[in-house]
């Protein structure tokens, strides 16, 4: 592939996950307007942002079954014409049922941006895929920092209405849209090395049993009664009968390695450590006696340059390490959140909550991409996919902890999920040394 046509690609790629970054911006800083104005509950709000994420993993999870069938091309621009619908939903809502569907179609718009990115990304820069990755998931966070200052002037500088704001989104929207037409994209790098559908499959470890468990996911998210209880023993019970059934189709079935599973899960509490708290920053921070929304710009931009740098990092301590380094910082982040009791030490906070979940996302992703390289576009897919609909599950369930317990104790529960992690990068780097010596 011609390096102009290369770079072309990427930058589009880079422009179309701006749009998804700027709509998780937008959100969380219109959560207080449609509570404030609209008179909608915290768990209202949690619910009606629910769909921008299992959206979003509907889209990826259909993305990474169908892109070699349908081709990346296609899969761009359902992306281009879902963000535009999303859009202008958005700019009509007013209650919770216009949000949901508004939220709906920007999810599946920025699924299909990942479904169709991640694996040509990989594609295209063959030997440089965690590095390429995370230069490319730079945007998210980026984006994030330009949607916060954004919303700082526009809305609490100047008082303009929220709509300016979200339609913002239409012009790095028309950019990307230009830079893909005509363009020519590669075929994803399972197709070009000649990995079958069915190896494909194998390599996902669990695609029967994965699938099923997020669209449960994606239901409870989206229907209010299915709500899960995690003080309730019936919840560990069937979670530990998911992971059973998982083992069985991975090593019975397929005979192949767990490690596919296993980053699955370590990507729920993953995304939901990260997404789960910055899409509630103004809330969680609210008697601190900072601006919500500028932490957010903090931690957002710390992340945008961290991610930029990644590559001698992740050549350094390699993904495995990268990702327990992560996890200990994340917890103690978190934490020290909620005992923040002023600007100072909040600030502070924030920086190490910031360095911590900055590599999550994009070494997740590498890790896959680098030592499950026969998953393809699908466990790219369904990883990300993953992400979202886990941080559609938390949203709900934050808010009514915010409104019940406080924000302080909702940060302090919170901070069990990284914990968790600690002890599964520990195990992922023993089998990693093991793995290697073999």
């Amino acid at each position: 592939m011609q390096v102009q046509n290369r770079n072309r690609l990427f930058i589009a790629s880079c422009l179309a996950l701006l749009v998804t970054s700027l709509t998780f911006a937008i959100r969380a800083k219109i959560e207080g307007v449609f509570g404030a104005d609209y008179g909608l509950s915290k768990e209202e709000i949690g619910w009606a942002f629910g769909p921008a994420f299992w959206g979003f993993t509907i889209a990826m999870f259909a993305g990474g079954l169908i892109v070699d069938v349908v081709k990346t091309k296609r899969v761009v621009w359902t992306a281009f014409l879902m963000h535009a619908i999303g859009i202008i939903v958005l700019l009509m809502a007013k209650d919770k049922t216009m949000l949901f569907l508004a939220n709906v179609f920007i999810g599946l718009g920025n699924g299909s941006v990942e479904a169709a990115c991640n694996p040509m990304i990989a594609s295209i820069y063959p030997e440089q895929k965690t590095k390429m990755l995370n230069r490319f998931h730079v945007w998210f966070p980026g984006g994030i920092v330009i949607g916060g200052l954004l919303a700082y002037v526009l809305m609490d500088t100047m008082g303009l209405q929220w709509q300016i704001l979200a339609g913002l989104l239409f012009i790095p929207l028309v950019i990307y849209g230009y830079l893909f037409l005509g363009q020519e994209i590669p075929e994803t790098e399972r197709v070009t090395t000649g990995v079958s559908y069915k190896d494909m499959l194998k390599n996902v470890g669990a695609p029967y049993t994965i699938i099923a468990l997020v669209f449960f996911m994606i239901l409870a998210a989206s229907i209010p009664s299915l709500t899960i209880d995690f003080n309730s023993s019936i919840t560990y019970i069937g979670l530990g009968a998911i992971i059973l059934l998982m083992v069985v189709e991975a090593r019975g079935v397929n005979k192949v390695s767990l490690l596919f599973p296993f980053m699955l899960f370590c990507m729920f509490m993953t995304a939901t450590s990260e997404l789960g708290t910055t899409q509630w920053i103004n809330a969680l921070l609210t008697d601190n006696g900072v601006n919500g929304i500028l932490i957010l710009v903090l931690v957002t931009g710390i992340m945008a340059v961290g991610r930029f740098f990644a590559g001698p990092l992740v050549h350094r301590w390699n993904p495995a390490g990268v990702l327990l380094g992560s996890a200990v910082l994340s917890t103690a982040g978190i934490y020290w959140l909620s005992v923040s009791d002023g600007a100072a030490m909040t600030l502070v906070a924030a920086v190490v909550f910031a360095i911590g979940v900055c590599y999550f996302w994009p070494t997740m992703l590498g890790f896959v991409a680098e030592y499950v390289p026969k998953s393809g576009a699908l466990g790219l897919s369904i990883l990300g996919g993953a992400g979202m609909v886990g941080t559609s599950l938390i949203l709900p369930i934050m808010g009514s902890s915010i409104e019940n317990l406080g924000p302080q104790m909702t940060l302090r529960n919170l901070a069990i999920v990284p914990a968790i992690l600690i002890v599964m990068f520990l195990l992922l780097n023993v089998y990693m040394r093991a793995r290697k010596s073999e």
